[in-house]
């Protein structure tokens, strides 16, 4: 691994002019959304606001989860209960407040947005890259509280192949899954192609030594903890000049996976689900072309689908669905939409940016029931989501700039059906939701003063607005909630003040960010027709406010060391509950590694996560606590046997710590892997 390229200032501003990438830099460029100033280092590198391939390769992080939490601001997290999904939080904000992207195509689920961000691998990936708060209006609605993007490979070489293999062993070294990664490319003067192949495999994953066994888990080897994960990618690129490329890339990812119970709650009422399927394509075209000699057209086009099956069986053995808990439930969603923008340079001083997004989201649910068997006739919900927006970066001086946005996104909802019982009465069949359409306004600013190379300052304020989703506003979450088709967007008000700088072999980077919160959606107690249920509504208010930092340095020609740290402090109000907590986000987080190269070829990665408690609740929402604690400590050593051929070993959570994130769901203890690498 190469020592860091210490001039490298990343900071989170999108959509902003920059110098010609290297040629040998393997990031998708089209797919970037978040622009990183100055040059890429080749090893491992966690900035302030992204991580590269490398540090993921070598901290063993195949999923987004576990990648983007090594990065400040972000920290990974776990719903628990029945669905026990994998989440990321940034700055306090949640998967429905950060839109995720890949190459700039949003990632979304109409029905309800429930992002499984353990489903999403990270061996193909050049670049992960994290707004937080600061989200450039030119990137399409959403972005309340920061963004997203997953970052590409492209080709470099005329041949270009990658070959990656890791097994995985539990406390015991026993097998406990692998992960494999494939990867071949050719650039050309004026054209690359390239397809990569990724697949994990989890068979199990053990509790921690001291694991306390209960009347649901005896401890070591975590019961339904089964998953598979796999993504192919294709892409074929265009470059008939030096300013102009075309490209055109599919992506097809599927999954499955099991849902590990809770370890107290009594068997008979808990809730026993998996996901055969879950499985998502994208096919999408982008485009850059040079309009003269100043100004700039971009495109994306896209359409994606999601099909997804949860199971629902009467017991923990999964081999029957004959009580009415039991149930089958499809979704088959299609999106498909583009959007265009025009860069245009007014003056050497001034450049003048306008965009426009169209999205068409259709989401089709039935469900089949038991004991009966019978299956729900379609029901179909379709949205139009447009946003226009405009941006201007003006140079006001050599060292300082001025960029400001302000953007227009309306929501045009189409069909909202249910199969039930109407609000009215009468038999079950598909009803319509009252139709109701929305729109919001957001502006930004932002100044960055940049004194000389080595030194870069930012302050900015970003007001941004986020749409509810089809659940929030229509579910009737198995009979517990009632609608509310005029359930308004949530804002945030972001402010930011931050900066970088190296000194010497140092490099520093930090932030302070405050944000406020209105209209957010709580889930308000009502009675409705007799039963006590609940209905989201825009009561909750609140402020995310705190600090980051990340440093690295280059030691000698043997050492590079690097570490962040997080502070996050959450106060939310939910008018319905008194005893309400933000849940899921640590107050103190924390990384910090060493790449030790005490000879040629050999390198030692000594790395520890560390995270303070945080706010969980018990699994029926009464009752809030504070757990989650740890440090992990994980080690990586790899020795490259031959050119371009290594072989590594490592473990994590080396001390088996033992801790939840979600309330009876305890994590994975130690665990260990051996991996080889070949590169040509």
């Amino acid at each position: 691994m190469a020592a860091l390229a210490l001039a490298m200032l990343p900071t989170p501003i999108f959509a902003q002019a920059v110098e010609e990438p290297p040629a040998d830099d393997k990031t998708f460029g089209l797919g970037q959304i978040i622009i990183v100033t100055g040059q890429r280092p080749e090893g491992v590198d966690i900035g302030g606001s992204t991580v590269n391939s490398e540090a993921i390769y070598t901290f063993n992080r195949n999923s987004l989860d576990e990648a983007a939490n090594l990065i400040p601001g972000v920290s990974s997290s776990n719903t628990g209960g029945s669905r026990n999904e994998r989440l990321i939080f940034v700055r306090g904000f949640d998967r429905f407040q950060v839109p995720l992207s890949i190459d700039g195509i949003r990632v979304y689920l109409p029905a309800d947005n429930r992002l499984d961000y353990g489903r999403f691998l990270t061996p193909d990936i050049a670049e992960i890259q994290v707004a937080k708060g600061y989200a450039s209006v030119l990137d399409g609605p959403g972005a309340m509280g920061g963004a997203v993007n997953l970052v590409t490979r492209k080709p470099t070489k005329a041949i270009e192949a990658e070959a990656r293999g890791t097994i995985s062993g539990d406390r015991g070294v026993d097998y406990a899954g692998y992960n494999v990664f494939g990867l071949l490319g050719t650039r050309q003067d004026k054209f690359y192609v390239q397809g990569s192949f990724t697949r994990n495999f989890q068979d199990h994953w053990d509790l921690v030594g001291g694991f306390m066994p209960t009347a649901n888990e005896d401890g070591g080897a975590r019961e339904f903890t089964r998953t598979s994960d796999e993504r192919i990618n294709l892409k074929a690129g265009f470059t008939p000049n030096a300013t102009d490329e075309y490209a055109i890339s599919y992506t097809r990812q599927k999954g499955e996976k099991n849902a590990p119970i809770e370890t107290t709650v009594p068997l008979p009422v808990q809730r026993y689900w998996s996901w055969p399927y879950w499985n998502i394509d994208s096919i999408y075209f982008l485009s850059t072309t040079a309009l003269g000699d100043r100004a700039t057209l971009k495109t994306r086009a896209y359409r994606n689908t999601f099909d997804n099956l949860l199971r629902s069986f009467d017991s923990r053995a999964q081999n029957t669905q004959t009580l009415p808990r039991a149930f089958n439930s499809y979704y088959e969603d299609e999106a498909y939409g583009g959007s265009a923008q025009l860069d245009v340079e007014l003056t050497p001083a001034d450049t003048f940016r306008v965009a426009a997004h169209y999205r068409r989201d259709r989401h089709v649910e039935y469900q089949q029931v038991f004991p009966s068997g019978f299956t729900e006739p379609d029901q179909v919900n379709e949205e139009d989501t447009w946003s226009i927006a405009a941006e201007n970066t003006l140079v006001l001086s050599p060292a300082l700039t001025f960029i400001t946005g302000v953007s227009y996104d309306w929501r045009d909802l189409k069909r909202a059906e249910e199969y039930g019982t109407p609000p009215g009465g009468g038999a079950s069949r598909v009803f319509s939701y009252p139709i109701r359409n929305a729109d919001a306004v957001n502006g930004q600013g932002q100044l960055v003063w940049t004194p000389n190379d080595a030194t870069r300052l930012h302050a900015s304020i970003s007001s941004r607005a986020r749409f509810p989703t089809i659940f929030e506003r229509f579910s009737s979450r198995f009979g517990g909630a009632t609608s509310n088709a005029d359930l308004k967007a949530e804002r945030a008000t972001n402010y930011e003040i931050g900066g970088a700088r190296t000194f010497g072999p140092v490099r520093a980077e930090g932030a302070l960010f405050y944000s406020r919160l209105d209209d957010v959606i709580v889930a308000f107690p009502l009675i409705f027709n007799g039963q006590a249920v609940t209905q989201s509504r825009n009561l909750g208010k609140g402020e995310y406010y705190g600090g980051e930092i990340a440093l690295s340095a280059a030691i000698g020609g043997t050492l590079n060391v690097g570490a962040n740290y997080t502070y996050t402090k959450r106060d939310l109000n939910d008018p319905s509950n008194a005893a309400f907590q933000p849940t899921g986000v640590p107050t103190h987080k924390g990384f910090a590694y060493a790449d030790w190269s005490p000879i040629d070829r050999l390198h030692i990665v000594p790395n520890v996560d560390i995270a303070s408690d945080r706010w969980v609740t018990n699994t029926a929402g009464t009752r809030f606590f504070r757990t989650g604690s740890y440090v992990q400590a994980n080690l990586r050593v790899d020795f490259e046997v031959m050119n371009g051929i290594e072989i590594g070993v490592g473990g994590r959570n080396l001390f088996d710590d033992n801790y939840q994130l979600a309330d009876g769901f305890p994590e994975a203890g130690r665990s260990f892997f051996a991996s080889v690498r070949a590169r040509y």
